[in-house]
């Protein structure tokens, strides 16, 4: 039995859930993959899956294996990237998920530059707005924008902040009125952003401290890109991370509404699956994410 055969096997029929997409993905059938657990339950003298015909579950010494496998595959990948990498060429295919805004505004001026820098890098860039599985998806690193990261096996590494704050246009504000303090804002208009947390409520710090306003937005977008196009066109006030405000603010198209107040400042993270260090195409594409965003 080859044992880092069996044990990548293992820990994609966890990951995946299910030995029939397992077994997809490793290119061999249900049937081998389940003979092989069998051989490797027998073995070890335990149980590490639990089946029944609707589910499939981890047993104690099951997820202790599937942890130490883990660990012990990532270590593998790790010596060969660095192997790979040792004469200092970033090559190979990196495949990166974001938000569609913070790809399209933060990600994408960046490319340029960046594959210039490494011509043998092959690069995939999947902006998203809803939250991928990054193990089903193939992706090197994801880049999320979080309050905080919840606990799971993925390994998550700060790189910026971003700040969240309140705009409307000028010709909105002209015809509705500029709020003087924070419960001014449920008496207008709202263009509210469906997959944040902070749809129906704002949570508003400012210079007397922090105050609730519960929200009932008529207009609810997907995507902050949109929110923004929809704020310059006088439709509203609503809330916009500071890589998707910058330029219009700049330009005059949006201005700060209650400019001493604003929402709580999310953090900006690299997620990766491995739980060792990074491998060099992710590190230099970090490296130059970083300077975009601490420029």
């Amino acid at each position: 039995m080859d044992k880092l055969s069996v044990m990548q096997a293992f820990r994609r029929i966890v990951e995946r859930g299910s030995f029939a997409r397992a077994a997809e993905d490793l290119g061999v059938s249900p049937a081998l993959l389940s003979r092989e657990l069998k051989l490797l339950e027998d073995s070890l003298g335990t149980t590490l899956l639990t089946r029944t015909t609707r589910s499939m579950s981890l047993t104690d010494a099951g997820r202790l294996y599937y942890d130490e496998a883990s660990g012990i595959l990532d270590a593998v990948t790790q010596v060969e990237a660095s192997i790979r990498d040792g004469a200092g060429a970033v090559r190979g295919h990196l495949k990166i998920n974001a938000s569609s805004s913070f790809g399209q505004t933060v990600i994408a001026p960046i490319l340029p530059e960046f594959l210039e820098a490494y011509p043998d890098l092959r690069l995939s860039l999947s902006m998203d707005d809803r939250v991928v599985d990054m193990v089903e998806g193939g992706f090197d690193v994801s880049i999320r924008i979080r309050a905080a990261m919840p606990d799971s096996a993925l390994v998550a590494r700060k790189i910026g902040t971003m700040r969240q704050r309140v705009f409307a246009s000028p010709r909105y504000l002209d015809r509705a009125g500029t709020p003087q303090v924070p419960a001014d804002i449920s008496r207008h208009k709202i263009i509210g952003f469906l997959i944040a947390d902070h749809l129906t409520s704002w949570t508003l710090n400012g210079p007397s401290g922090t105050t609730v306003i519960a929200l009932d937005p008529p207009v609810r977008v997907g995507n902050s890109l949109v929110l923004r196009d929809l704020l310059i066109a006088g439709q509203g006030i609503g809330t916009l991370p500071d890589f998707v405000s910058k330029e219009p603010e700049a330009r005059g198209e949006l201005v700060r509404v209650l400019p001493d107040w604003e929402l709580p400042a999310p953090e900006i993270f690299a997620v990766t699956a491995s739980r060792l260090g990074m491998d060099a195409r992710v590190t230099v594409f970090l490296d130059h994410l970083r300077a975009a965003l601490h420029p």
